[in-house]
Protein backbone atom coordinates (compact mmCIF):
# COMPACT_ATOMS: atom_id res chain seq x y z
CA UNK A 1 0.00 0.00 0.00
CA UNK A 2 2.52 2.17 1.25
CA UNK A 3 3.88 2.33 -2.83
CA UNK A 4 0.54 3.05 -4.12
CA UNK A 5 0.40 5.90 -6.54
CA UNK A 6 -2.95 7.31 -5.42
CA UNK A 7 -2.23 7.07 -1.79
CA UNK A 8 1.53 8.61 -2.33
CA UNK A 9 -0.12 11.49 -4.44
CA UNK A 10 -3.14 12.18 -1.86
CA UNK A 11 0.27 12.99 0.98
CA UNK A 12 1.45 15.18 -1.62
CA UNK A 13 -1.45 17.34 -1.77
CA UNK A 14 -2.28 17.33 1.34
CA UNK A 15 1.37 17.93 2.58
CA UNK A 16 2.09 20.79 -0.13
CA UNK A 17 -1.40 22.31 0.65
CA UNK A 18 -0.58 22.03 4.68
CA UNK A 19 2.40 24.25 3.83
CA UNK A 20 0.64 27.20 2.30
CA UNK A 21 1.49 26.16 -1.29
CA UNK A 22 -1.46 27.07 -3.40
CA UNK A 23 -4.15 24.41 -3.89
CA UNK A 24 -3.90 24.37 -7.63
CA UNK A 25 -0.20 24.20 -7.27
CA UNK A 26 -1.17 21.32 -4.91
CA UNK A 27 -3.76 19.45 -6.75
CA UNK A 28 -1.05 19.59 -10.30
CA UNK A 29 2.08 18.40 -8.23
CA UNK A 30 -0.13 15.43 -6.68
CA UNK A 31 -1.41 14.48 -10.24
CA UNK A 32 2.35 14.38 -11.87
CA UNK A 33 3.36 12.65 -8.73
CA UNK A 34 0.74 9.97 -9.38
CA UNK A 35 1.47 9.98 -12.73
CA UNK A 36 5.10 9.54 -12.13
CA UNK A 37 4.80 6.67 -9.50
CA UNK A 38 2.07 4.49 -11.68
CA UNK A 39 5.17 4.51 -14.69
CA UNK A 40 3.24 7.49 -16.60
CA UNK A 41 5.39 9.66 -18.34
CA UNK A 42 5.78 12.91 -17.34
CA UNK A 43 4.04 14.51 -20.58
CA UNK A 44 1.47 11.52 -20.47
CA UNK A 45 0.61 12.31 -17.01
CA UNK A 46 0.23 15.99 -18.25
CA UNK A 47 -1.93 15.26 -21.16
CA UNK A 48 -4.18 12.80 -19.35
CA UNK A 49 -4.49 15.73 -16.34
CA UNK A 50 -5.69 18.18 -19.36
CA UNK A 51 -7.89 15.65 -21.28
CA UNK A 52 -9.51 15.15 -17.74
CA UNK A 53 -10.12 18.76 -16.98
CA UNK A 54 -13.01 18.84 -19.64
CA UNK A 55 -15.86 16.65 -17.07
CA UNK A 56 -15.64 19.54 -15.12
CA UNK A 57 -15.85 22.71 -17.51
CA UNK A 58 -19.55 23.15 -16.94
CA UNK A 59 -18.89 24.01 -13.21
CA UNK A 60 -15.98 26.28 -14.20
CA UNK A 61 -18.33 27.99 -16.17
CA UNK A 62 -20.95 28.54 -13.98
CA UNK A 63 -18.72 29.87 -11.33
CA UNK A 64 -16.98 32.81 -13.42
CA UNK A 65 -20.75 33.98 -14.48
CA UNK A 66 -21.98 33.89 -10.62
CA UNK A 67 -19.36 35.88 -9.93
CA UNK A 68 -19.94 38.76 -12.84
CA UNK A 69 -23.41 38.22 -11.38
CA UNK A 70 -22.44 39.07 -7.90
CA UNK A 71 -20.82 42.30 -9.06
CA UNK A 72 -23.70 43.35 -10.36
CA UNK A 73 -25.93 43.07 -7.96
CA UNK A 74 -23.66 44.92 -5.51
CA UNK A 75 -23.25 47.75 -7.78
CA UNK A 76 -26.84 48.03 -7.38
CA UNK A 77 -27.27 49.47 -3.91
CA UNK A 78 -29.93 46.98 -2.74
CA UNK A 79 -27.35 45.17 -0.45
CA UNK A 80 -27.02 48.86 1.56
CA UNK A 81 -30.69 49.20 2.10
CA UNK A 82 -30.10 45.76 3.84
CA UNK A 83 -27.19 46.80 6.15
CA UNK A 84 -29.34 50.06 7.20
CA UNK A 85 -32.82 48.09 8.30
CA UNK A 86 -30.62 45.43 10.02
CA UNK A 87 -28.93 48.64 11.93
CA UNK A 88 -32.36 49.60 12.77
CA UNK A 89 -34.23 46.30 13.70
CA UNK A 90 -31.40 44.29 15.19
CA UNK A 91 -30.11 46.74 18.19
CA UNK A 92 -29.88 44.86 21.54
CA UNK A 93 -31.08 41.32 19.99
CA UNK A 94 -27.52 39.51 19.81
CA UNK A 95 -29.14 36.17 18.82
CA UNK A 96 -31.87 37.45 16.58
CA UNK A 97 -29.12 39.46 14.50
CA UNK A 98 -26.84 36.29 14.06
CA UNK A 99 -29.55 33.51 13.01
CA UNK A 100 -30.38 36.55 10.25
CA UNK A 101 -26.87 36.92 9.40
CA UNK A 102 -27.05 33.08 8.97
CA UNK A 103 -30.57 33.58 7.13
CA UNK A 104 -29.06 36.04 4.95
CA UNK A 105 -25.55 33.53 4.49
CA UNK A 106 -28.19 31.04 3.33
CA UNK A 107 -29.69 32.64 0.43
CA UNK A 108 -25.88 33.98 -1.05
CA UNK A 109 -25.85 30.03 -2.05
CA UNK A 110 -28.92 29.41 -3.90
CA UNK A 111 -31.66 32.14 -4.19
CA UNK A 112 -29.28 34.90 -4.30
CA UNK A 113 -26.01 33.01 -5.40
CA UNK A 114 -23.39 35.30 -5.37
CA UNK A 115 -21.15 32.99 -2.59
CA UNK A 116 -18.87 35.33 -0.39
CA UNK A 117 -19.42 38.35 -2.52
CA UNK A 118 -22.00 39.60 0.11
CA UNK A 119 -19.29 39.51 3.21
CA UNK A 120 -17.50 42.02 2.12
CA UNK A 121 -19.99 44.51 1.84
CA UNK A 122 -23.01 43.57 4.70
CA UNK A 123 -20.02 42.52 7.75
CA UNK A 124 -18.05 46.04 8.07
CA UNK A 125 -20.40 48.24 8.41
CA UNK A 126 -22.20 46.39 11.45
CA UNK A 127 -19.38 45.68 13.11
CA UNK A 128 -19.46 48.73 15.15
CA UNK A 129 -22.96 47.19 16.42
CA UNK A 130 -21.51 44.25 17.74
CA UNK A 131 -19.24 45.84 19.61
CA UNK A 132 -21.91 47.71 21.26
CA UNK A 133 -24.07 44.59 21.68
CA UNK A 134 -20.66 42.90 22.93
CA UNK A 135 -21.43 40.05 20.70
CA UNK A 136 -19.01 37.19 20.36
CA UNK A 137 -17.32 37.59 16.46
CA UNK A 138 -16.95 33.75 17.01
CA UNK A 139 -20.67 33.10 16.56
CA UNK A 140 -20.75 35.36 13.92
CA UNK A 141 -18.35 33.62 12.08
CA UNK A 142 -19.96 30.04 12.78
CA UNK A 143 -23.06 31.70 11.48
CA UNK A 144 -21.63 32.95 8.32
CA UNK A 145 -19.88 29.48 7.60
CA UNK A 146 -23.11 27.71 8.52
CA UNK A 147 -24.61 29.73 5.38
CA UNK A 148 -21.78 29.16 3.23
CA UNK A 149 -22.48 25.82 3.66
CA UNK A 150 -25.50 24.38 4.68
CA UNK A 151 -27.35 25.34 1.75
CA UNK A 152 -25.34 23.98 -0.96
CA UNK A 153 -25.03 20.90 0.80
CA UNK A 154 -28.57 20.24 1.08
CA UNK A 155 -30.55 22.28 -1.30
CA UNK A 156 -30.38 21.76 -5.05
CA UNK A 157 -30.37 25.20 -6.00
CA UNK A 158 -27.76 27.44 -6.93
CA UNK A 159 -24.40 26.37 -5.84
CA UNK A 160 -26.39 23.73 -4.33
CA UNK A 161 -26.95 22.20 -7.96
CA UNK A 162 -23.58 22.75 -8.65
CA UNK A 163 -22.33 20.50 -5.44
CA UNK A 164 -25.04 17.41 -5.98
CA UNK A 165 -24.29 17.60 -9.31
CA UNK A 166 -21.00 16.83 -9.03
CA UNK A 167 -21.71 13.97 -6.54
CA UNK A 168 -23.85 12.48 -8.81
CA UNK A 169 -21.90 12.94 -12.46
CA UNK A 170 -18.90 11.41 -10.29
CA UNK A 171 -20.71 8.75 -9.25
CA UNK A 172 -22.64 8.01 -11.92
CA UNK A 173 -18.85 7.85 -14.03
CA UNK A 174 -17.66 5.38 -11.57
CA UNK A 175 -20.16 3.25 -12.82
CA UNK A 176 -22.55 3.96 -9.49
CA UNK A 177 -26.03 5.30 -11.24
CA UNK A 178 -28.32 7.71 -8.65
CA UNK A 179 -30.13 10.48 -9.05
CA UNK A 180 -30.03 14.45 -8.38
CA UNK A 181 -33.27 13.28 -6.35
CA UNK A 182 -31.65 11.02 -4.37
CA UNK A 183 -28.17 12.88 -3.99
CA UNK A 184 -30.51 15.57 -2.23
CA UNK A 185 -32.21 12.84 0.17
CA UNK A 186 -29.00 11.42 0.79
CA UNK A 187 -27.41 15.01 1.91
CA UNK A 188 -30.77 15.78 4.42
CA UNK A 189 -29.49 13.86 7.34
CA UNK A 190 -25.31 15.78 7.22
CA UNK A 191 -27.58 19.05 6.96
CA UNK A 192 -29.20 18.22 10.25
CA UNK A 193 -25.85 18.27 11.88
CA UNK A 194 -24.41 21.77 10.43
CA UNK A 195 -27.67 22.84 12.12
CA UNK A 196 -27.10 20.90 15.04
CA UNK A 197 -23.71 22.71 15.25
CA UNK A 198 -24.92 26.06 14.47
CA UNK A 199 -27.43 26.14 17.65
CA UNK A 200 -24.60 25.19 20.00
CA UNK A 201 -22.64 27.69 18.69
CA UNK A 202 -25.09 30.75 19.60
CA UNK A 203 -27.60 29.39 22.15
CA UNK A 204 -24.03 27.85 24.20
CA UNK A 205 -20.68 28.07 23.50
CA UNK A 206 -20.72 32.11 22.40
CA UNK A 207 -24.00 33.17 24.22
CA UNK A 208 -21.72 35.83 26.92
CA UNK A 209 -20.66 39.46 26.21
CA UNK A 210 -17.34 39.57 24.53
CA UNK A 211 -15.25 42.23 23.72
CA UNK A 212 -13.61 41.72 20.38
CA UNK A 213 -9.55 42.48 20.85
CA UNK A 214 -6.64 42.92 18.62
CA UNK A 215 -3.89 44.37 16.54
CA UNK A 216 -6.63 47.18 15.33
CA UNK A 217 -5.54 50.95 16.09
CA UNK A 218 -7.90 54.01 17.22
CA UNK A 219 -6.91 54.89 14.16
CA UNK A 220 -7.94 51.98 12.48
CA UNK A 221 -11.54 51.83 14.38
CA UNK A 222 -11.80 55.33 13.01
CA UNK A 223 -11.45 54.91 9.50
CA UNK A 224 -14.05 51.76 9.70
CA UNK A 225 -16.50 54.13 11.33
CA UNK A 226 -16.31 56.34 8.97
CA UNK A 227 -16.53 53.83 6.21
CA UNK A 228 -19.46 52.32 8.10
CA UNK A 229 -20.96 55.88 8.33
CA UNK A 230 -21.34 55.76 4.10
CA UNK A 231 -22.10 53.13 4.03
CA UNK A 232 -25.35 53.86 6.14
CA UNK A 233 -26.20 57.08 3.56
CA UNK A 234 -29.88 55.89 2.42
CA UNK A 235 -30.16 54.54 -0.99
CA UNK A 236 -33.47 55.96 -2.20
CA UNK A 237 -34.99 52.30 -3.53
CA UNK A 238 -36.23 53.00 -7.61
CA UNK A 239 -36.35 51.24 -10.61
CA UNK A 240 -33.23 49.67 -10.51
CA UNK A 241 -33.39 48.06 -7.28
CA UNK A 242 -36.91 46.40 -8.44
CA UNK A 243 -35.08 45.68 -11.64
CA UNK A 244 -31.98 44.40 -9.31
CA UNK A 245 -35.06 42.21 -8.06
CA UNK A 246 -36.10 40.73 -11.57
CA UNK A 247 -32.82 40.18 -12.39
CA UNK A 248 -32.54 37.96 -9.48
CA UNK A 249 -35.88 35.98 -10.02
CA UNK A 250 -35.11 35.62 -13.85
CA UNK A 251 -31.91 34.06 -12.54
CA UNK A 252 -33.54 31.86 -10.21
CA UNK A 253 -36.29 31.09 -12.86
CA UNK A 254 -34.31 30.32 -15.47
CA UNK A 255 -32.10 27.66 -13.16
CA UNK A 256 -35.22 25.56 -11.99
CA UNK A 257 -36.43 25.13 -15.60
CA UNK A 258 -33.49 24.42 -16.93
CA UNK A 259 -31.70 23.04 -14.46
CA UNK A 260 -28.74 25.35 -15.90
CA UNK A 261 -26.52 27.19 -13.88
CA UNK A 262 -25.01 29.07 -16.48
CA UNK A 263 -27.88 29.75 -18.25
CA UNK A 264 -29.60 31.19 -14.80
CA UNK A 265 -26.95 33.25 -14.12
CA UNK A 266 -26.64 34.56 -18.13
CA UNK A 267 -30.36 35.51 -17.83
CA UNK A 268 -29.48 37.81 -14.83
CA UNK A 269 -27.22 39.12 -16.14
CA UNK A 270 -28.45 40.21 -19.22
CA UNK A 271 -31.86 42.07 -17.42
CA UNK A 272 -29.42 44.00 -15.50
CA UNK A 273 -28.32 45.31 -18.57
CA UNK A 274 -30.81 45.63 -20.59
CA UNK A 275 -32.40 47.45 -17.79
CA UNK A 276 -29.08 49.76 -17.30
CA UNK A 277 -28.86 48.96 -13.84
CA UNK A 278 -25.33 48.40 -14.70
CA UNK A 279 -24.36 50.52 -17.76
CA UNK A 280 -23.16 48.58 -21.00
CA UNK A 281 -19.71 50.37 -20.56
CA UNK A 282 -19.15 49.50 -17.42
CA UNK A 283 -18.74 45.34 -18.71
CA UNK A 284 -15.28 45.73 -19.09
CA UNK A 285 -14.33 46.29 -15.33
CA UNK A 286 -17.53 44.38 -14.37
CA UNK A 287 -16.06 40.99 -15.85
CA UNK A 288 -13.01 41.66 -14.56
CA UNK A 289 -14.18 42.05 -10.83
CA UNK A 290 -16.25 39.08 -11.35
CA UNK A 291 -13.57 36.46 -12.72
CA UNK A 292 -11.08 37.83 -10.19
CA UNK A 293 -13.65 36.65 -7.61
CA UNK A 294 -14.82 33.09 -8.99
CA UNK A 295 -11.35 32.56 -10.73
CA UNK A 296 -9.38 30.83 -8.81
CA UNK A 297 -12.04 28.55 -7.61
CA UNK A 298 -13.33 27.45 -11.34
CA UNK A 299 -9.86 26.95 -11.94
CA UNK A 300 -9.76 24.74 -8.76
CA UNK A 301 -12.64 22.72 -10.26
CA UNK A 302 -10.50 22.03 -13.74
CA UNK A 303 -7.93 21.19 -12.28
CA UNK A 304 -9.71 18.65 -10.06
CA UNK A 305 -11.45 17.03 -12.37
CA UNK A 306 -7.93 16.35 -14.18
CA UNK A 307 -6.67 14.90 -11.36
CA UNK A 308 -9.49 12.55 -10.77
CA UNK A 309 -8.93 11.00 -14.53
CA UNK A 310 -4.75 10.85 -13.27
CA UNK A 311 -5.73 8.51 -10.70
CA UNK A 312 -8.17 6.60 -12.57
CA UNK A 313 -5.77 6.44 -15.34
CA UNK A 314 -2.92 4.60 -12.86
CA UNK A 315 -4.95 1.95 -12.16
CA UNK A 316 -4.01 2.08 -8.32
CA UNK A 317 -7.32 2.80 -7.35
CA UNK A 318 -8.82 -0.93 -7.73
CA UNK A 319 -5.37 -2.01 -6.18
CA UNK A 320 -6.19 0.48 -2.94
CA UNK A 321 -9.46 -0.27 -2.55
CA UNK A 322 -8.86 -3.66 -2.33
CA UNK A 323 -5.90 -3.40 -0.06
CA UNK A 324 -7.90 -0.85 2.30
CA UNK A 325 -10.73 -3.08 2.33
CA UNK A 326 -8.17 -5.95 3.58
CA UNK A 327 -7.40 -3.81 6.12
CA UNK A 328 -10.74 -2.48 7.47
CA UNK A 329 -12.82 -5.22 6.41
CA UNK A 330 -16.35 -4.66 4.87
CA UNK A 331 -18.28 -3.50 7.57
CA UNK A 332 -19.99 -0.27 6.98
CA UNK A 333 -19.88 1.20 10.19
CA UNK A 334 -15.61 0.76 9.79
CA UNK A 335 -16.19 1.98 6.02
CA UNK A 336 -18.20 4.54 6.81
CA UNK A 337 -15.67 5.70 9.40
CA UNK A 338 -13.00 5.63 7.53
CA UNK A 339 -14.01 7.16 4.83
CA UNK A 340 -14.87 10.24 6.37
CA UNK A 341 -11.65 10.82 8.16
CA UNK A 342 -9.88 10.55 4.71
CA UNK A 343 -12.25 13.29 3.30
CA UNK A 344 -11.68 15.47 6.65
CA UNK A 345 -7.89 14.86 5.57
CA UNK A 346 -8.23 16.18 2.10
CA UNK A 347 -10.16 18.72 2.52
CA UNK A 348 -8.49 20.10 5.18
CA UNK A 349 -5.30 20.24 3.03
CA UNK A 350 -7.08 21.40 0.04
CA UNK A 351 -9.50 23.87 1.10
CA UNK A 352 -12.62 23.05 -1.09
CA UNK A 353 -15.46 20.50 -0.82
CA UNK A 354 -16.47 21.02 -4.49
CA UNK A 355 -13.04 20.16 -6.05
CA UNK A 356 -12.68 17.01 -3.56
CA UNK A 357 -15.55 15.40 -4.86
CA UNK A 358 -13.79 13.95 -8.33
CA UNK A 359 -11.07 12.96 -5.99
CA UNK A 360 -13.30 11.24 -3.32
CA UNK A 361 -15.99 9.59 -5.87
CA UNK A 362 -13.32 7.77 -7.39
CA UNK A 363 -11.82 6.26 -3.97
CA UNK A 364 -14.97 5.39 -2.28
CA UNK A 365 -17.59 4.09 -5.01
CA UNK A 366 -15.54 0.54 -5.36
CA UNK A 367 -15.09 0.53 -1.23
CA UNK A 368 -18.71 1.09 -0.75
CA UNK A 369 -19.53 -1.26 -3.48
CA UNK A 370 -17.32 -4.15 -1.55
CA UNK A 371 -19.44 -2.80 1.65
CA UNK A 372 -22.31 -3.79 0.03
CA UNK A 373 -23.63 0.28 0.89
CA UNK A 374 -26.43 1.87 -1.21
CA UNK A 375 -26.12 4.45 -3.84
CA UNK A 376 -27.59 6.86 -1.06
CA UNK A 377 -25.28 5.84 1.94
CA UNK A 378 -22.27 6.04 -0.74
CA UNK A 379 -23.64 9.80 -1.60
CA UNK A 380 -23.99 10.82 1.50
CA UNK A 381 -20.53 9.56 2.50
CA UNK A 382 -19.54 11.40 -0.34
CA UNK A 383 -21.12 14.34 0.22
CA UNK A 384 -20.07 14.64 3.75
CA UNK A 385 -16.71 13.72 3.00
CA UNK A 386 -16.13 16.32 0.98
CA UNK A 387 -17.89 18.90 2.99
CA UNK A 388 -15.79 17.72 6.16
CA UNK A 389 -12.41 19.91 6.81
CA UNK A 390 -14.00 22.61 4.12
CA UNK A 391 -15.16 24.86 7.17
CA UNK A 392 -12.22 24.88 9.54
CA UNK A 393 -9.28 24.77 7.00
CA UNK A 394 -7.49 28.02 6.48
CA UNK A 395 -7.37 28.03 3.22
CA UNK A 396 -11.44 27.44 2.47
CA UNK A 397 -13.63 30.31 1.18
CA UNK A 398 -16.04 29.36 4.07
CA UNK A 399 -13.22 30.32 6.76
CA UNK A 400 -11.17 33.02 4.27
CA UNK A 401 -15.20 34.65 3.22
CA UNK A 402 -16.04 35.37 7.50
CA UNK A 403 -12.76 36.77 7.96
CA UNK A 404 -12.43 39.15 5.29
CA UNK A 405 -15.29 40.89 6.96
CA UNK A 406 -14.74 40.23 10.60
CA UNK A 407 -11.79 41.90 10.50
CA UNK A 408 -12.15 44.57 8.74
CA UNK A 409 -10.74 46.57 11.52
CA UNK A 410 -7.87 44.52 12.38
CA UNK A 411 -9.83 42.67 15.72
CA UNK A 412 -10.56 39.31 14.72
CA UNK A 413 -7.65 36.22 14.15
CA UNK A 414 -8.12 33.53 11.34
CA UNK A 415 -7.40 30.76 12.89
CA UNK A 416 -8.50 30.98 16.52
CA UNK A 417 -11.86 33.07 15.86
CA UNK A 418 -12.77 31.62 12.57
CA UNK A 419 -11.46 28.42 11.49
CA UNK A 420 -11.13 26.71 14.91
CA UNK A 421 -14.56 27.29 15.90
CA UNK A 422 -15.86 26.23 12.78
CA UNK A 423 -13.76 23.30 12.75
CA UNK A 424 -15.43 22.00 16.32
CA UNK A 425 -18.88 23.26 15.56
CA UNK A 426 -19.04 21.90 12.20
CA UNK A 427 -16.73 18.93 11.45
CA UNK A 428 -17.82 17.17 14.92
CA UNK A 429 -21.36 17.02 13.83
CA UNK A 430 -21.09 16.40 10.55
CA UNK A 431 -18.77 13.28 11.08
CA UNK A 432 -21.46 11.93 13.63
CA UNK A 433 -24.68 12.65 11.43
CA UNK A 434 -22.46 11.66 8.08
CA UNK A 435 -22.12 8.07 9.83
CA UNK A 436 -25.71 8.07 10.61
CA UNK A 437 -26.64 8.58 7.15
CA UNK A 438 -24.36 5.82 5.74
CA UNK A 439 -26.10 3.46 8.52
CA UNK A 440 -29.24 3.88 7.72
CA UNK A 441 -29.84 4.73 4.16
Amino acid sequence: MLTNAVLISVIVMVVVSLLRVNVLFAIILAALTAGLVSGMGLVEAVEVMISGMGGQANTALSYILLGIFAVMIGLSGITTTLVNKMLSIFKGKKRALVLSIAGIACLSQNAIPVHIAFIPILIPPLLSLFHKLKLDRRAVATALTFGLKAPYMTIPIGFGLIFQGIIRDEMIANNMPISLNQVTISMLIPGLGMITGLLIAIFITYRKDRVSQGRGSDEADKEVAATQDEKREEVRWGFYQWMTIVGIIAALTTQLITESLVLGALAGIIVLFATRVVKINKSEKVVQDGVGMMGMIAFVMLVASGYASVLKETGDIEQLVEQTTSIIGTSPFVVAVSMLLVGLFVTMGIGTSFGTIPVLAALYVPICVAAGLSPLATAALIGTAGALGDAGSPASDSTLGPTAGLNADGKHDHIWETCVPSFLHYNIPLFIFGVIAAMVL
